[in-house]
């Protein structure tokens, strides 16, 4: 057997399109992502793990130059940045995830139980329960609505670089963000009900694609590089 060091995975570079491009990166892993409660403004830091996921994620990315990069104001997602490679990362506030509320540190299994049926957030939002102290400091949180003007206002910045020739600054955009408010800018992109955010499952630390094709927005690609 031998005892030569294990060396880490490294992740296929994912090639850029002719077209511009608006990529989308989710944090790495936190404790929370991995017990499966919801995390909106909790700001929590990287496991170890979600760290490795961060690096991997930049090396799918490696062959990218990216006009413009902006990230969450929250620690996960800018340590996500720095990590993957994009330590000058713009920081965006309308990029902050789903302000929970009464949700907040919650599981889905936990919100269901106290409910006495299945939480489906994407149709119940997070005001099926009143505003708590010891989850989401008391507030009641943001409708899905609001999660979606958020991510429209991130989308109509990113156009502006995504449509400017690259001799004016454009070019390929990142967006460094979490895994419900990528999931709304999706639909958003799209032009689509954003419950159907639902159906778009994204890994931590996973890539999407986002372009265009035949003068409409596209999905080129998701879920990608996700270790």
């Amino acid at each position: 057997m031998s005892d030569a060091p294990r060396t880490e995975p490294r992740p296929q570079a994912l090639k850029p399109s002719r077209d511009p491009q608006l990529v989308l990166l989710r944090h790495g892993e936190t404790e929370w992502s991995a017990s499966g409660q919801h995390t909106g403004r909790t700001d929590i830091p990287l496991t170890p793990a979600g760290e490795k996921q961060a690096r991997y994620a930049g090396g799918a990315l490696a062959d990218y130059e990216f006009a413009a990069v902006y990230t969450s104001p929250l620690t996960r997602a800018r340590r996500t940045a720095e990590l993957a490679g994009y330590a000058d990362a713009v920081v965006d506030e309308d990029l902050a995830e789903w302000d929970y509320g009464p949700v907040d540190g919650r599981t889905s299994h936990d919100v269901s139980a106290e409910l006495g049926r299945e939480f489906l957030i994407f149709d119940d939002g997070v005001r099926v329960l009143p505003p708590s102290a010891e989850h989401g400091e008391g507030r009641p949180g943001e409708t899905l609505e609001d999660v979606a003007t958020r991510a429209a206002r991130v989308v109509a910045r990113a156009e502006e670089t995504l449509a400017a020739r690259a001799e004016d600054g454009g070019g390929d955009v990142l967006l460094v963000a979490h895994g419900h408010l990528l999931r709304v800018l999706a639909t958003v992109w799209l032009g689509v009900d954003p419950r159907l955010g639902a159906r778009f499952e994204l890994g931590t630390a996973a890539v999407c694609l986002l372009g265009y094709g035949h003068s409409l927005r596209t999905i080129e690609g998701w879920n990608l590089a996700a270790q």
